[in-house]
């Protein structure tokens, strides 16, 4: 049993454990990796139908948007808690959240359900994420941490994969609740392996002084802000009231949220962590790519069924080529920093091939071929898989070994809000957009009552048995509406390039005592 007691200074272990230890909890991790990765690609593949079963395709984004926002108000908490009284039960608690969530949406009867699922299995998998990054680096120091982050990269590469291609078999030849009834196995397996292979470590903080107020207003900062971007321009107009108020409302909570900060004893996010250089780079980076990656990634598998005609499990495998390119990526970076210990020139390549992946993306339209877009999104994966999950690292460094749960779970929480940004914005301009442009383009047959159905109940599967004609037309409206989404990433990602090349490199910890003595 991987059992190792932790000193008095945070949720670190006292000594190096060995590298069986570290194997073995490494698997563990790498399980629940795999398991939150699978659950988000075979989801995104099957979600056309899934909504359209329902009869919410106008509620699509909150399926998404419910997912991120639980993640990521949850994941500063995880981090702070961590720290203070240790990271084993924690994680097994967002282990058994997650696996409620999946059942819920698993039998889910309508969109309410769904979406408070998704919401439920949201709040578990913001502690997976944090806990496990944290306990990779309570174990491993930080110039061999390279190549075990970018390792765990791998287990979101491979479900990758795999994911699209399940979500596709589930939806076209059995159903779309194994996407979630899927999960139950993976995941019960996984908090046994996790009871006995996590480290334990000894209590260190009571949790009498826990910055509650700290996590009521950045979790009413963030449910504002989410409103705000997804209904501005879709539910109200942007210069409604409604939405004027809910931006004054995140504004307003936000900066509650620093003052909390600065006069809790124990901040889940301590105001310090900002006047750290690479902190805030590699953040804003991290930040950028999220929101980039879910703009395109929360509509491509909907487009590819609508806009190309495709299957369910066909549109999972244009995502294949994105996914290799990731992983090959990631083991090129791991291993070239884990050799060299330099990270600066790594970090600012891989923005530029991302970038250049983004605006071959935005030239995809309905009659571009699929083997021209499986390129463009391999593209895209390469330049993301070099420098993912080395963000991570980058801050870890910055901070000494009892700071570490506080900064990963810091920098993780603004990557999630681009990726809760992303998936709102994202639903935002499509929604906005593609009324307007299936009432366009079904024009010449007589507007949108051509289609013989609501166009709210719209699934892959009616598309093609519409007559020819309509089907193109509907092809070509969901193409223009989705090319805002895409155009939304090339300025962010040179923008995201730019700013690596401002990073100052710091040589990594070579021993877990180097690490701590920060």
């Amino acid at each position: 049993m991987a059992s190792e007691e932790a000193s008095t200074k945070g949720s670190v272990l006292a000594h190096e454990p060995s590298r069986r230890t570290v194997i073995a909890v490494f698997v563990a991790l790498m399980v629940c990796e795999v398991i939150g990765s699978l659950d988000q690609t075979i989801v995104s593949t099957a979600l056309p139908t899934i909504v359209g079963d329902l009869g919410g395709v106008n509620h699509m984004l909150w399926v998404i948007a419910a997912y991120v926002l639980t993640c990521t108000i949850t994941m500063p908490v995880y981090g702070k808690m961590g720290d203070m009284i240790g990271r084993k039960g924690l994680f097994i608690i967002a282990s058994v959240l997650f696996l409620v969530g999946s059942i819920m949406c698993g039998a889910a009867g309508d969109m309410a359900m769904l979406i408070a699922g998704r919401a439920v299995a949201g709040l578990g998998d913001g502690g997976l994420l944090v806990l496990s990054q944290a306990i990779v680096a309570d174990i491993v120091p930080a110039r061999k941490r390279a190549l075990y982050l970018n390792i765990m990269g791998i287990g979101w590469a491979v479900p990758m994969l795999v994911g699209p291609l399940l979500g596709g078999v589930f939806t076209d030849l059995i159903s779309w609740r194994w996407a979630f009834w899927m999960n139950i196995p993976l995941t019960v397996f996984s908090i046994a392996i996790s009871a006995v292979l996590l480290p334990t470590y000894r209590k260190r903080e009571s949790l009498a002084n826990f910055d509650y107020w700290g996590i009521a207003f950045v979790a009413a900062a963030v449910c504002a802000l989410t409103l705000a971007t997804s209904w501005g321009g879709v539910e109200y107009a942007w210069n409604s009231p409604a939405i004027i108020c809910l931006i004054a409302a995140a504004i307003l909570f936000s900066v509650l949220f620093a003052v909390a900060e600065a006069k809790a004893k124990h901040p889940i996010m301590p105001l310090f962590l900002f006047k750290n250089r690479n902190f805030m780079l590699t953040t804003i980076g991290g930040f950028i790519i999220l929101f980039a990656t879910m703009a395109a990634m929360s509509y491509l598998p909907t487009y590819f069924q609508i806009a190309h005609g495709l299957s369910a499990t066909a549109a999972g495998y244009m995502e294949v080529p994105m996914s290799i390119a990731y992983l090959a990526a990631s083991i090129i970076s791991g291993v070239l920093i884990s050799k060299s210990g330099r990270y600066k020139k790594l970090m600012a390549v891989s923005f530029v091939i991302a970038a250049v992946g983004t605006v071959l993306i935005t030239t995809l339209t309905a009659d571009t071929t699929v083997v021209l877009a499986g390129l463009y999104l391999a593209i895209m994966g390469f330049g993301m898989g070099l420098s993912f999950e080395v963000l991570v690292l980058i801050v870890q460094n910055e901070f000494p070994s009892d700071m570490v749960g506080v900064a990963t779970s810091a920098t993780n929480f603004f990557r999630e809000i681009g990726t809760t940004l992303g998936a709102s914005v994202a639903g935002a301009l499509f929604t906005a957009n593609i009324a307007s442009q299936m009432a366009d383009k079904l024009a010449p047959f007589g507007g949108v009552a051509a289609l013989g159905f609501d166009a709210n109940s719209l699934t892959p599967a009616l598309v093609r048995t519409l007559p020819d004609g309509l089907q193109h037309a509907v092809a070509v409206a969901y193409n223009d509406a989705l090319m805002p989404v895409f155009l939304l990433m090339v300025p962010l990602t040179v923008v995201a390039g730019l700013l690596m090349i401002a990073l100052k490199e710091k040589p990594l910890a070579d021993s877990l005592r180097d690490q701590g003595s920060k």
